[in-house]
């Protein structure tokens, strides 16, 4: 017990949300945003603006994000520590939050099968770790689903999505995605997890593979989206 608290002292654990220090019980975020961080609670709503954004596009079984994203806000830092920062135990602390909340709706509750937006090898060895994938992880034990990694690949290395408008963003990735072993995937109920969704360009790439190789249920999950 001495030494834990000699560690805490010289190494003191900090909220990857608003930085203070963490109670020995907290892990990665404090009780205090988890509680107060702004969720969209989307979940609850069929017709969220998360579907929405999707009508005309794709034919999504429901669609949900964690957060809302605010610029200068505790959300904001909270996705620059995973991505930036090498904190992959962000990504896996908020996918079990959302988890046991997605449960609570029973059009998620339904999932047997997550699949992250996959990073292109060089960017993937550069960063050491898919922020998608981490949320993933932490998504799929309460929710009793698994993780595939290494069917949903992508094929081109393209440029950062950040400043570029809605079109650019889809010309971007629109061909740049391609499907490993689609017949797993069969008659089952695929979760799509990104870390941000904005245009939903992105994740509209990826449901395109999926949907033009047989898989005919996707749903959607992020941890944010823009307010």
């Amino acid at each position: 017990m001495f030494w834990y608290d000699l560690i805490d002292i010289i190494y003191p654990k900090t909220c990857c949300s608003c930085g203070v220090s963490l109670l020995r019980q907290e892990q990665v975020i404090c009780i205090s945003c988890i509680h107060t961080l702004p969720k969209s609670h989307w979940h609850q709503q069929i017709e969220n603006p998360l579907v929405k954004l999707f009508w005309g596009r794709l034919p999504v079984f429901s669609a949900a994000a964690y957060y809302f994203f605010r610029k200068g806000g505790n959300v904001q830092r909270l996705l620059h520590n995973l991505k930036y920062k090498n904190m992959p135990e962000i990504g896996e602390r908020v996918g079990e939050l959302y988890a046991n909340e997605l449960l609570e709706s029973e059009h998620f509750a339904s999932v047997n099968k997550i699949i992250p937006v996959p990073l292109h090898p060089k960017k993937l060895k550069l960063r050491g770790y898919n922020q998608a994938e981490c949320f993933a992880n932490g998504l799929a034990i309460p929710l009793g689903a698994e993780v595939l990694k290494n069917n949903l690949l992508r094929t081109e290395n393209t440029d950062t999505q950040t400043k570029k408008s809605r079109y650019a963003r889809w010309e971007n990735v629109s061909e740049v995605f391609t499907l490993h072993e689609p017949e797993k995937l069969q008659n089952k109920h695929i979760l799509l997890v990104d870390d941000v969704i904005t245009t939903g360009s992105t994740i509209e790439a990826c449901a395109r593979v999926l949907l033009d190789n047989g898989v005919n249920k996707i749903s959607i999950a992020a941890i944010a989206m823009p307010a």
